[in-house]
């Protein structure tokens, strides 16, 4: 018992179902079989009572001017030629006088004439007991163990009493015809069982389904939250479907509050990082001040070389770039740039090639800026190096990285292409967000910085990363609109 209330809603139902169906239509079905056995019987015991009537009629002229001929003939007429085990016809037919000696019947072989009744069986014995007591209706008698029930009917007229004519009927004489209604009965339950089987398990697969689902799902909440909702499992009105509409309502609940929980988590970083560049923005800036001081001085007091004022410059640059990125970090800084000149981007190139050589990396350039662009040149420099340093260092010995520069339609595109593994769908929904790079060594403000640059100069970026050439490709492109504000 205990199995069958541990199985699934999803066979417990449809089975329990099953069961009452089948019950049911045995129960119904026993129920009319003894309904059909009474009435067989009803009917031939009054038959048989009605046959004895008519006969004791006649048998009581032939038994008072002693026609023991005659009489036989009244008893042994009903029998014919027919079978004796034939539905509803008496196994034999007994008439006795009034000592209860056998005057005629039909079995003269067990049942002689003017033999005792009482002496012949046993149950004749207890037969002849009964049927002595005065009366003149029919006796309708079913003794005990007995196969046989008998039909006494006292042979009288007005008040004389001559004998008594019993009719021997076997039980098994019902036998044909229940076994014909047993058959037709069966076949009915049958016939219920198949059609009621199958609409009984598909309703409470119907029923059990939607509940075990429900229970899935209540169990993936628990670790947790599914990615859908559930209104297709059960759209109806009913009290599961009033349990599936709650269901969802919490799920969605339980989304906006993790949505709600996530959005104060990343504004809390984020204010952290505001506080946290503040201060390094603070730290670095003035020892900066006092480097570009010194290279200026140098410049105007001494006789330098042309090799020298060519290295000069370009650290000047790289200071100037560090300082403009570090007040860039600033969210109330309004920082002043010039134009992003060509050179620009060979300054970056000169920078990345070596630490590009160092890893291993093969760097690929294709730089088709003619002109100045109206584009701030720290920034996109920013840019530039963040996005460069990302591809030498994913790639990985080895490894190949790409950049093309390309002016198009008022705006400047940017892409950055390197080899490597290829990143995830997680990883790619928070690689813009502060230090949450695709692995525990380049976990940094890189990427964070160009997504913040984008957005401030009105452009874009964009992460791509699949299957290439049987080789993993991640494409970074930068869309920076031209004429925007430095």
């Amino acid at each position: 018992m205990r199995f069958l209330l541990n199985l699934s809603f999803r066979y417990k139902v449809p089975l329990l179902g099953s069961l009452l169906i089948v019950g049911t239509a045995m129960i119904i079905s026993g129920t009319l079989l003894l309904r059909s056995y009474g009435e067989l019987k009803s009917d031939l015991l009054r038959n048989a009572t009605t046959q004895g009537r008519t006969m004791t009629a006649t048998l009581f002229s032939a038994i008072l001017h002693d026609q023991v001929w005659r009489a036989y003939e009244i008893v042994k007429a009903p029998a014919g030629d027919e079978s004796p085990d034939r539905p509803g016809q008496a196994e034999s037919l007994v008439v006795l006088d009034r000592q209860g000696r056998v005057y005629v019947s039909t079995n003269p072989e067990s049942m002689p004439m003017l033999a005792d009744f009482r002496q012949l069986s046993p149950e004749f014995a207890s037969l002849a007991g009964i049927i002595a007591r005065p009366g003149r209706e029919t006796r309708v008698l079913e003794l005990d163990g007995s196969d046989h029930f008998y039909v006494a009917t006292p042979i009288v007229e007005e008040h004389a009493r001559l004998g008594t004519l019993i009719q021997i009927y076997s039980k098994k004489v019902l036998q044909s015809r229940f076994r014909k209604s047993a058959g037709q009965a069966a076949l009915i339950a049958f016939l219920v069982i198949v059609l009621l089987l199958p609409i009984g398990w598909y309703w409470g697969q119907r029923t059990a389904v939607p509940l075990v689902r429900l229970t899935e799902r209540m169990e993936e909440l628990g670790r947790r939250l599914p990615d859908n909702l559930a209104p297709e499992l059960y759209d109806y009105q009913d009290e599961l479907g009033r349990l599936y509409r709650a269901y969802n309502r919490t799920v969605q609940q339980l989304r906006e509050k993790a949505q709600i929980e996530g959005q104060m988590i990343h504004s809390e970083r984020l204010a952290a990082i505001g506080r946290l560049t503040a201060g390094i923005a603070h730290e670095v800036n003035n020892p900066l001040v006092g480097m570009l001081t010194a290279l200026n001085t140098l410049r105007h007091h001494d006789e330098l070389s042309p090799r020298t004022l060519k290295t000069m410059t370009l650290l000047e640059r790289g200071l100037l770039q560090i300082k403009d990125t570090v007040g860039a970090l600033l969210v109330e800084a309004k920082v002043k740039s010039r134009d992003f000149l060509p050179q620009d981007a060979e300054d970056v190139r000169t920078l990345i090639e070596p630490q590009a050589r160092e890893r291993g990396v093969s760097l690929r350039w294709d730089s088709q800026l003619k002109a100045p662009l109206s584009l701030p040149s720290s920034s996109v420099r920013q840019v530039l190096i963040n996005l460069l340093l990302n591809a030498v260092q994913a790639s990985g010995p080895g490894g190949e990285a790409s950049v093309a520069i390309t002016p198009v339609d008022a705006a400047l595109s940017i892409t950055v292409v390197n080899s490597g593994r290829i990143l995830t769908e997680t990883q790619t929904a928070h690689l813009f967000e502060p230090f949450a790079g695709t692995d525990e060594r380049d976990r940094g403000l890189g990427l964070w910085v160009c997504y913040q640059i984008a957005q401030q100069l009105g452009g874009d970026i964009a992460v791509e990363s699949a299957m290439r050439d049987g080789a993993g490709r991640t494409s970074f492109k930068v869309t920076l609109p031209l004429g925007a504000p430095q």
